[in-house]
């Protein structure tokens, strides 16, 4: 019953997605997403460690919370210093936090997203938002599965950055406005999310339950989806 009452909350918070975050790719922009994340992983924390519960060590959501609030220290101290204006080296900076903060695989492969996005940042067009953020996304999609060794329909986070990475580039292809390439991106990656259920592990701790895993949505791809419902909005405490 708590899970479904979570999980009745986390499509809720999809279906209000109604307003953009900042338009503006900068280091500004990305601190106010970073604690975007911080804050909606500390919403949702306790139902991703119940999620995992079911599928893992039981503690997904406390590592993302560890992993989030180091970050946000991180940037909170460095926001005095020019170097933290530098975008590609803040975002692969937030990458080598999470891969020291995090416990668990989830860690790692974030890691490897946060910083194959900064390295993606170079010579990208700020002006062109919705082209600017798709070669990111791809950008740490791919970087996630090298890391991961996963692809779709492993029941992996990769579940749901990969459509929500097509979509985005789908919208920016036929030049959507940002608003609308975003509310696509977070759709598709909700979707996939939501395919996990129905899936059996191939990979992580949960490949050694085989056909126990499926039934139960991966924790991974629902703290996903929250990192991209992070990006697609806006809160007036960034302000």
């Amino acid at each position: 019953m708590g899970n479904a009452v979570r999980m009745r909350t986390l499509a809720a918070e999809v279906v209000s997605l109604t307003t953009p975050a900042r338009a503006a790719l900068d280091a500004d922009a990305a601190r106010a997403y970073l604690r975007r994340c911080n804050r909606i992983i500390r919403r949702h924390a306790a139902a991703l460690t119940r999620f995992d519960e079911a599928l893992g060590d039981g503690d997904h959501g406390d590592n993302l919370l560890a992993g989030f609030g180091a970050v946000t220290m991180q940037i909170s101290a460095a926001s005095s210093n020019a170097a933290a204006d530098d975008l590609p080296s803040l975002l692969r900076s937030v990458g080598d936090s999470l891969v020291a903060n995090v416990g668990g695989a989830s860690g790692p492969l974030y890691g490897a997203a946060f910083a194959e996005a900064g390295f993606a940042l170079r010579g990208l067009d700020p002006d062109d938002l919705p082209a600017s953020l798709a070669v990111i996304l791809e950008a740490a999609a791919a970087g996630l599965s090298r890391r991961g060794h996963c692809r779709v329909g492993d029941k992996t986070i990769y579940d749901t950055l990969a459509p929500a990475a097509v979509a985005l580039r789908a919208a920016a292809d036929r030049n959507a406005d940002p608003p609308s390439a975003l509310r696509e991106m977070v759709m598709a990656g909700a979707h996939g999310m939501r395919s996990t259920t129905a899936l059996v592990a191939r990979r992580g701790l949960a490949l050694r339950l085989g056909e126990r895993s499926r039934g139960h949505r991966d924790p991974g791809a629902a703290s996903c989806l929250l990192l991209l419902l992070a990006l697609a909005r806006d809160d007036p405490r960034d302000g």
